[in-house]
C-alpha cells in the first residue's frame, strides 16, 4: 500500500531527471519551420512496388530528422490518382497553399501571401545523368508552380560509405579494414558503375576517389550506358594488377535500367553488390539538400554539401 508520500518501502521510485543545464544540455529538437516549402521527391521511373517502397522509405528517413516536413513524392512515368507525376504532384502542392491561404484570410487572421517556392524538388539521384534532369526540370515547368530544383546528391563522403556498406554486404569487401581478418571473396579492384555518360562518370570518379581511400584498392568509374565501356575498364583493372574485381553501382535504383547490371557485370567478369537503395546516408542528403535551398539550419548531424 502507498502512503500519502510515495510508495510503500521496497517497491521501486521513478524519480525524475534533473534539467540539464550549460554545454552538457541535449539540444531541442528541430522540427520543420511553420509555413516552410515542401519537400517533393523526383523519382526517376514508373511507381512500381519496389521504386515506391524505396522512395517512401527514403522520405521516412528525411522526416524522421525533422519533424513536421511537408512531404511528397512524385514520379517521372505513370500518371494515377494514388501516384501522380512530379508535375502534378507539384500543381497539387500548390493549389493547397493557396488554399490554407484563402481559409486563413476568409477566417480573419492576419497572413501574409504566400511567397518564395511552394515546395523544394530534390532528385532521387546519386549522381548526373542529363537525360532525366532535363525531364525533371520539364516536369517542374508543367506543373505552373513555384518551384526549387536542387542539385542531385552526390559526390559526397556519405555515398562512399553507402558503397562500402553494399558491397561488404555482398562479400566483396571488408565490413572494417581496421579489423584483423579478411574476406576470401573481397575484391582488389573496383568498377563504380553510373548511367549519364561522361559528366556521370567524373562525378562517380570524385566519390570513387573517397572509396578507395577506405578500401585502400584501385576504383574506377564506368558509365552502364556507354557500350564497352564497362571491359574497357575491367581490361585496365586487371593490367594494372588487380585479379579479383567487383561492380559497385553509384545508383540508387529507381533509374537503373533492368538487366543492364547483370549484363554489366558479365561483361566485367565479375560479381556486383546491389545499388545503393534506402541507405540512411540517401534520406540524410535528400534533406541536406532541401535545407541548404531553403538557407534553414540542418538538423544537428545532418551531412553539409
Amino acid at each position: 500500500m502507498s502512503s500519502p508520500t510515495g510508495p510503500a518501502s521496497g517497491l521501486p521510485v521513478r524519480m525524475p531527471r534533473p534539467r540539464q543545464s550549460g554545454r552538457h544540455r541535449r539540444p531541442e529538437p528541430v522540427a520543420a519551420p511553420e509555413g516552410a516549402p515542401a519537400l517533393v521527391l523526383a523519382v526517376p521511373g514508373a511507381p512500381a512496388p519496389a521504386t515506391r517502397s524505396l522512395a517512401e522509405e527514403v522520405i521516412s528517413i528525411a522526416r524522421s530528422e525533422l519533424p513536421g516536413l511537408d512531404v511528397g513524392i512524385g514520379y517521372l512515368d505513370g500518371d494515377d490518382a494514388q501516384y501522380p507525376t512530379l508535375a502534378t504532384v507539384l500543381a497539387q502542392n500548390a493549389a493547397r497553399r493557396t488554399e490554407r491561404y484563402e481559409i486563413a484570410k476568409a477566417a480573419g487572421r492576419e497572413v501574409a501571401a504566400p511567397e518564395g517556392p511552394a515546395a523544394v524538388v530534390v532528385p532521387l539521384l546519386a549522381g548526373p545523368d542529363n537525360a532525366l534532369m532535363r525531364r525533371i526540370r520539364q516536369a517542374v515547368m508543367d506543373s505552373r508552380s513555384a518551384a526549387e530544383l536542387t542539385d542531385v546528391l552526390g559526390p559526397h563522403p556519405l555515398l562512399a560509405e553507402a558503397l562500402h556498406v553494399r558491397l561488404s554486404e555482398a562479400g566483396l569487401a571488408r565490413a572494417d579494414r581496421a579489423r584483423l581478418f579478411t574476406v576470401a571473396t573481397a575484391a582488389d579492384g573496383i568498377i563504380l558503375a553510373t548511367v549519364g555518360g561522361e559528366e556521370a562518370v567524373q562525378a562517380a570518379g570524385i566519390t570513387g576517389m573517397l572509396l578507395a581511400a577506405r578500401l585502400a584498392v584501385p576504383v574506377m568509374a564506368a558509365a552502364l550506358d556507354q557500350q564497352g565501356a564497362v571491359g574497357a575498364i575491367a581490361e585496365q583493372l586487371r593490367g594494372s594488377g588487380s585479379v579479383q574485381l567487383a561492380l559497385a553501382p553509384y545508383l540508387v535504383g529507381p533509374e537503373l535500367s533492368e538487366g543492364l547490371l547483370d549484363a554489366a557485370a558479365k561483361e566485367a567478369g565479375c560479381a556486383a553488390a546491389e545499388a545503393l537503395g534506402a541507405y540512411p546516408a540517401i534520406g540524410k542528403l535528400v534533406l541536406s539538400q532541401y535545407t541548404t535551398a531553403l538557407g534553414i539550419a540542418p538538423p544537428q548531424g545532418s551531412p553539409s554539401l
